[in-house]
C-alpha cells in the first residue's frame, strides 16, 4: 500500500483518539452505491475511413459499489470526519462492435470538515486521496492480458455532501469530483466485426478517463463516546 496512505491513516487515527476524552467521538461503517460520470474516447480512421470510425464516444455511467469505515470527532456544531473506502466503479462505452466496459477499483481516504445544520442534518466538504488499484477497458489489445489504462496524474478529488443520522443508522449523499487530469494517448481496440457492416473502433485516443461520482451510502454507528458509560441490562454497551 502507498506509504503516504499509511502515514495519513496513522496521523488521522492518532488525532482522533487524542480527542476522545475532550470531544464527542464516533466510529462506524458505511457501504452503498456509486453512479459514475465522465470518460471520452475518439476513434482514429487509420486511413480506412470506410472501416474504422473517427467518432467520439462518451461513457455511460453504470452503478458501482463501495464499502469502508469512518470516524468522526465533533467540536460543538463542527466536526472532522476521516474515512477509509474501497470502491468499484463502472462505465460503458457503446462502440459499434458492442458495449465495452470500463472498470476501476480504487482505495480512497477522504478527510471531511462538516457542520451540523439542525438536529440530524449535517453538511460537509473535503478532499480525498485516491490510490488506483486497477483500471481496465474491455477490447483493448492484447485482449488476453489488457494493459492498465491511465486515468489520473494526481491522486486527489474534491467531495461535498449532506448526511442525516437517526440513532445508529444514517444516509449519506455526496458528489466526488476528480481534481486530476491525464494526457491523451493512443490504444488499439479489437475489431471483432469481421464483415465491417458499419465502421468500428480500431485505433483510438483515450481523451479523458476521469470519473466523477454521485455516492449514496448507508452508515452504521458502532460506537459513540456520549454513550460509552451507558449500559444495557446485562452489561453490554449502547451504540
Amino acid at each position: 500500500m502507498n506509504k503516504l496512505v499509511i502515514a495519513l491513516l496513522i496521523s488521522l487515527t492518532s488525532f482522533s483518539f487524542s480527542q476522545m476524552n475532550a470531544q464527542q467521538f464516533k466510529v462506524g461503517l458505511k457501504g452503498g452505491i456509486n453512479k459514475t460520470y465522465g470518460g471520452e474516447i475518439t476513434g482514429i480512421n487509420s486511413g480506412v475511413p470506410a472501416d474504422y470510425t473517427s467518432d467520439t464516444f462518451e461513457a455511460d455511467g453504470e452503478i458501482g459499489y463501495h464499502g469502508g469505515g469512518w470516524v468522526q470527532v465533533n467540536f460543538g456544531k463542527f466536526f472532522i470526519r476521516p474515512e477509509v473506502v474501497y470502491s468499484k466503479l463502472e462505465s460503458r462505452f457503446d462502440f459499434p462492435q458492442g458495449p465495452t466496459l470500463f472498470e476501476v477499483e480504487e482505495f480512497s481516504v477522504p478527510l471531511l470538515i462538516g457542520y451540523n445544520i439542525y438536529g440530524p442534518l449535517d453538511i460537509y466538504a473535503g478532499v480525498a486521496y485516491k490510490n488506483i488499484i486497477s483500471s481496465t477497458i474491455e477490447r483493448i489489445e492484447p485482449t488476453n492480458d489488457p494493459p492498465q489504462v491511465v486515468i489520473q496524474n494526481t491522486p486527489f478529488s474534491a467531495q461535498i455532501g449532506v448526511k442525516v443520522e437517526f440513532g445508529s443508522f444514517g444516509l449519506d449523499v455526496r458528489y466526488d469530483y476528480s481534481l486530476s487530469s491525464a494526457d491523451p494517448y493512443d490504444v488499439d481496440f479489437q475489431s471483432d466485426n469481421a464483415d465491417f457492416v458499419i465502421p468500428t473502433v480500431n485505433r483510438a485516443i483515450l481523451n479523458d478517463l476521469r470519473l466523477n461520482q454521485i455516492i449514496v451510502s448507508l452508515t452504521l454507528k458502532l460506537w459513540d463516546s456520549e454513550n460509552k458509560s451507558r449500559r444495557r441490562k446485562g452489561g453490554s454497551c449502547y451504540f
